[in-house]
């Protein structure tokens, strides 16, 4: 079967799915689109590039080699700089909720401000605040989901619309077409569907996955009517694309966190866990411990093997740690926001082979906000994951529908960041990250989006005395 006749098939499957996973009565504003936009974009190729494909001369606007990744892409420019100028305007339009969800966020705010102040000693400062303002973007995309009118809701369309999107075009480029395939740096043949790269694919597909797990998991609690078995369907199968990506795409790390997620979200849906929201810190600091101590002895090189790649550990990143960590320019404030690459990148060559000379991550996120914003953006990177952290169990014990999906995001990013850059800018860990720092209380808190539930007999929801405070 050829690329056209493909594209078709494919095309008319992708607009089913969107049918079947209707939803008339959801009051979601059409701003959501905005976000979806915004993350599918994130999690594939710059507009740049697509425009380049389309009109057959290549990345537009963009070429290779310092001066290009300085310069970046009029093209992508304006299109970011358009979504960003909408999502300030719908949120100027929700004032008093934006205004709300902002004030309790003080710890992201600290971060936020120490990353513009940090563009004064970056070697390239206008590059790095034009960075800094989709930093920027990414906030205000999650703000955007986070004060929507029924915000549980949203966080179900977003997976449905850019998962239905992104990973059927993911399966029919790697399958019909040579866009969907490339070369790593030592000439390995490797699968990128709609990303630049297989770790980029493999990151956006476990993300999207997850929440599909967590969507059908609500679904499956509600009571039972025709709308649910459609939507049902629907989730399913985007789980079942999700899966075939994540095989096709080889990222170990990816399919490690996506196996972390998925059991998070599973048991902390478990009637004992659910009834006891206490016992979930136990639950999600032992598999943290565990999912640590596999990383760390052997079980990246396990999931690799079980991939059908062998010989690839924690060891080939121990290297590139190894390499980079000298050249630093100072370790207490950093290079300066997402300048360190363009800036002392091309000095990292200590013991690192030829395929991995001209690198432009760290591939560990702690590194590389170390080596960006040194140990005071490392003291505030785990400021925010403890911020995270206590926000994530508090949703769980106002809402355990909403908590268990936040914590199974930040546990996944924490551990994503072992041995990828999850806290780099336009990455989707980046942006559920930002998710559950401002989202965690205030979604948790809406009673608006839920699928109509079965009845509870136990806990505070039957008890309005025991129930917890409204969010402020």
């Amino acid at each position: 079967m050829g690329f056209p006749l493909a594209f078709v098939i494919f095309a008319a499957g992708t607009a089913g799915l969107f049918y079947l996973d209707r939803d008339k009565l959801a009051g979601n504003s059409k701003a959501l689109w905005l976000p979806v936009i915004w993350l599918s974009i994130v999690g594939s190729r710059p507009v740049s590039a697509w425009l380049g494909i389309w009109l057959g001369i290549g990345q537009l606007g963009a070429g290779q080699g310092l001066d290009a990744q300085l310069d970046g892409s009029p093209a992508d420019a304006v299109v970011f700089l358009g979504l960003l100028a909408a999502g300030a305007t719908v949120l100027l339009q929700r004032k008093r909720h934006t205004v709300l969800v902002l004030k309790s966020s003080g710890p992201l705010l600290l971060y936020f401000s120490y990353c513009l102040v940090s563009c004064l000693w970056s070697p390239f400062p206008d590059v790095a605040f034009k960075r800094w303002t989709k930093d920027v973007g990414d906030l205000a995309m999650v703000l955007v989901i986070v004060t929507d009118p029924e915000p549980i809701a949203a966080l179900r369309r977003i997976f449905s619309r850019v998962g239905f999107i992104l990973l059927p075009a993911s399966i029919l480029l790697i399958r019909y077409s040579a866009l969907g395939s490339a070369y790593a740096v030592d000439g390995t043949p490797a699968y990128i569907g709609v990303t630049t790269n297989k770790n980029s694919l493999g990151l956006i597909t476990f993300i999207i996955s997850l929440g599909a797990v967590w969507s059908c998991l609500n679904l499956l609690r509600a009571n039972r009517s025709r709308k649910r078995s459609r939507q049902l369907v629907a989730r399913v199968t985007l789980i079942a694309f999700g899966v075939a990506v994540l095989q096709q795409a080889h990222s170990a790390t990816s399919v490690a966190c996506f196996i972390v997620g998925a059991g998070l979200i599973l048991m902390t849906n478990l009637s004992f866990i659910r009834r006891r929201p206490q016992r979930v810190q136990a639950l999600v600091l032992t598999i943290m411990l565990l999912a640590s101590i596999a990383l760390f002895f052997g079980g990246e090189s396990t999931v690799a093997g079980a991939l059908g790649r062998e010989g690839k550990t924690l060891g080939d990143r121990t290297l590139i740690w190894a390499a980079v960590i000298p050249v630093c320019p100072n370790r207490i404030l950093g290079a300066g926001f997402e300048s360190f690459w363009n800036g002392y990148g091309k000095y990292v060559t200590g013991g690192l082979s030829k395929y991995e000379r001209g690198l432009n991550s760290a591939h560990n996120g702690y590194i590389e906000v170390w080596l960006n914003l040194g140990w005071v953006g490392v003291g505030l990177i785990a400021m925010l994951i403890i911020s995270g952290y206590r926000r994530a169990c508090s949703a769980f014990r106002r809402n355990p529908e909403v908590g268990s999906l936040m914590l199974a995001y930040l546990a996944t990013d924490s551990l994503y960041s072992i041995t990828e850059s999850g806290f780099r800018i336009m990455t989707p860990t980046l942006f559920f990250f930002f998710l559950v720092l401002v989202g965690s209380r205030s979604i948790a808190s809406s009673v608006g989006g839920l699928p109509e539930q079965k009845p509870i007999t136990h806990g505070w929801a039957c008890d309005p005395d025991r129930a917890p405070a409204p969010l402020a």
